[in-house]
């Protein structure tokens, strides 16, 4: 389903969620899925970093997956803004963002036409 313009209905049912052999969930997939079925990018990458931050304030103890490195490149994102495209991501997420243990996102958001253009 992809969620058109920015009226969004929180596409918070996510086909799969890939599990550990502790039944914990992979917020990684978890973020991928939701980003597919929201904004139908044509990239999108997603890098956990949080063992870059093991040990900073704002993060549990012993929390893993709270911070990651997103890319996305949609046609969702043609004629808005950066903070647009970046609130726009937050709200597919907030889920994860406000109660999912998700601390941090590093955002790169694109349009197809940004980046054939070679726009950094």
């Amino acid at each position: 389903m992809r969620c058109p313009g920015f009226v969004l209905e929180v596409c918070s049912s996510v086909s799969r969620l890939s599990t550990s052999s502790s039944g914990v969930i992979n917020k990684k997939v978890v973020i991928e899925e939701k980003l597919e079925e929201a904004l139908t990018p044509t990239e999108l990458e997603v890098e956990d970093v949080s063992y870059q931050h093991a040990g900073h304030s704002g993060v549990e103890r012993g929390a893993t997956e709270t911070h990651f490195n997103v890319k996305v490149v949609s046609e969702s994102f043609e004629g808005s803004s950066l903070v647009k495209r970046h609130r726009l991501v937050y709200e597919v997420l907030k889920d994860e963002l406000q109660t999912g243990g998700v601390h941090a996102l590093s955002l790169i958001t694109k349009t197809p036409r940004e980046v054939s253009a070679g726009k950094s």
